[in-house]
């Protein structure tokens, strides 16, 4: 009996570590900068679609900021062999055109594993643990995920550049039409009627540079059904200098 006991404490041992460890956040990582002062502000355009202008009211307000970059610093999980890891994160941008994602995979609290993302002057690059990813395909992903993360944490940009449309659709959906170099990435976006916020956002996107287009709604795959990766925002800076963070090498 004592033989078996212990034989079993020695096969669930691993198995109360890796329960462990997966269970304790890591630190947040440190702050990117201080945020020096709040963004200018402009007035909310007029001419648009009725429910993005109700988002836009129920979001800002009758003004909107400008904003030109922006670091956002988080912590959650990513799914990796059907494991939820914890991580933290940092996404950074010069909004609607460049972006860089540094990403920790952390066990007992530690990084263990990194990833990178980037996105310049049109071109997606990543280094995972599964080796670089790059390629025309993965540069239309990434184009995707740069409007996409936009609409999520930082909508502003969405009515204050030039380059971005939305048009109507009916009274609770728009279509957010965005450039992809010289062609155009076009979204589909959806409001809850109720509270008139972003209910669904629906995109054609390559997940690899050889894999192919598919549905990608609101960061799920729809082949797949549930998301990889879930986010928690915990601190953003606007309008600080990323130039050459952003393109700086990575290890």
């Amino acid at each position: 009996m004592n033989l078996a006991i212990a034989i079993g404490g020695v096969l669930l041992a691993p198995i109360l570590l890796v329960w462990l460890g997966l269970r304790i956040r890591p630190a947040a990582l440190p702050a990117f900068a201080p945020q020096s002062s709040p963004p200018e502000t402009v007035p909310l355009p007029s001419g648009l679609p009725a429910p993005v202008e109700r988002f836009y009211r129920v979001t800002y307000g009758e003004t909107v900021p400008v904003i030109e970059t922006v670091v956002m610093n988080g912590r959650g999980t990513m799914r990796i062999g059907g494991l939820p890891v914890p991580i933290r994160f940092r996404f950074t941008h010069e909004a609607g055109q460049t972006y860089r994602h540094d990403i920790e995979m952390t066990f007992l609290g530690l990084p263990f594993m990194r990833g990178y993302d980037t996105f310049i002057d049109g071109t997606g690059w990543a280094k995972r643990p599964g080796g670089i990813d790059q390629g025309s395909g993965f540069d239309q992903g990434s184009n995707v995920s740069l409007w996409a993360e936009a609409l999520t944490w930082f909508p502003a940009v969405l009515v204050t550049d030039s380059r971005v449309r939305w048009q109507p659709v009916d009274s609770t959906t728009s279509l957010l039409v965005a450039p992809h170099g010289s062609e155009k990435e076009v979204f589909v976006v959806r409001f809850d009627p109720d509270s008139g916020r972003i209910q669904y956002t629906e995109a054609m996107k390559h997940n690899s540079s050889t894999g192919k287009k598919m549905l990608w709604i609101n960061g799920v795959w729809f082949e797949e059904g549930r998301p990889w990766i879930h986010l928690g925002v915990e601190e953003i800076v606007y309008n600080v200098d990323v130039h050459d963070y952003i393109r700086a090498k990575i290890p």
